[in-house]
């Protein structure tokens, strides 16, 4: 399965504005292959989550083979967390990433010389969990729980819109999102507020799918794709239409070349207006 791993540094160079018609933008009204109002995406999209959200982690697993887990890990290295930081992890409600850059922090200063003066440092570390689903945030909680992080306070556990967040300018030392960004209804505002969210120098990284285009390969991709992975979720999840929709939307989602240089463009848009 193709994975596509973006990582950028925001800074403070101002761009010029290109025009707003983008390739990103002409998919916003998508809903796997179906065409939908942009008013009702939203409301669309939600409700596959909140069917699939108990066996999210499980069919992630199967139809990933785990390889998922090895994606998740290298997107949190090239995060380089760090005590103390101001993290938003967009789009995971079942706190996958969060625990990971919450365990590398851990990590970081149990290696560190002890020092009594530092040891608020862990505490005064906040990884924000965001997303729009609430029972993705439901797992998420339950998932941490049964970790021993349910009375962390490093972890907040956040409802908010990915188009609209409810952070302050510039208050976030990095922003990730996980297999997230292609289920929004406008791929630019999110870049958006991202931009706006994010400190000077603040990191964003987004994870996700991509198109195979070498011919034997792809074959097999699809096949894979569009037979094996809704029957996996009828069996497992006894519900096919929502795993039609998740194989349907990486199909929509611009491929490897396109999608790159659309989302620099709509990130340039977005540092050009604020």
């Amino acid at each position: 399965m193709a994975l596509r791993l973006v990582s950028r540094k925001l800074g403070s160079r101002f761009f010029s504005i290109p025009s707003s018609s983008s390739q990103l933008h002409s998919h916003a009204t998508s809903f796997g292959f179906k065409e939908v109002k942009e008013e009702d995406k939203s409301q669309l999209v939600s409700n596959v989550f909140s069917n699939v959200a108990s066996n999210y982690d499980l069919m992630n697993d199967l139809m990933s083979g785990g390889l998922h887990r090895l994606w998740k890990d290298r997107l949190v290295s090239k995060l380089n967390p760090f005590p103390q930081m101001k993290h938003l992890d967009v789009a995971g409600g079942t706190g996958d990433v969060a625990f990971r850059i919450l365990e590398t922090v851990k990590s970081i200063k149990y290696r560190a010389i002890q020092d009594p003066l530092d040891d608020h440092l862990l505490e005064e570390t906040q990884i924000y969990v965001c997303d729009i689903n609430p029972n993705m945030l439901n797992v998420g909680k339950k998932r941490a729980i049964e970790r021993g992080y349910g009375e962390d306070k490093s972890l907040v556990w956040v409802e908010g819109d990915a188009e609209a967040l409810g952070f302050q300018d510039q208050s976030m030392d990095g922003y990730t999102i996980a297999f997230g960004i292609r289920n929004v209804t406008h791929i630019e505002k999110v870049l958006s507020e991202a931009y706006r969210v994010l400190k000077r120098g603040g990191r964003f990284l987004c994870l996700e799918l991509s198109h195979v285009e070498v011919p034997v390969f792809k074959d097999i991709y699809d096949y894979y794709s569009f037979s094996i992975i809704p029957a996996l979720g009828e069996l497992v999840a006894g519900d096919r239409e929502s795993y039609q929709y998740l194989v349907e939307s990486i199909r929509r989602f611009p491929p490897q070349g396109d999608g790159l240089q659309g989302m620099k463009t709509q990130l340039r848009i977005s540092i050009g207006l604020r």
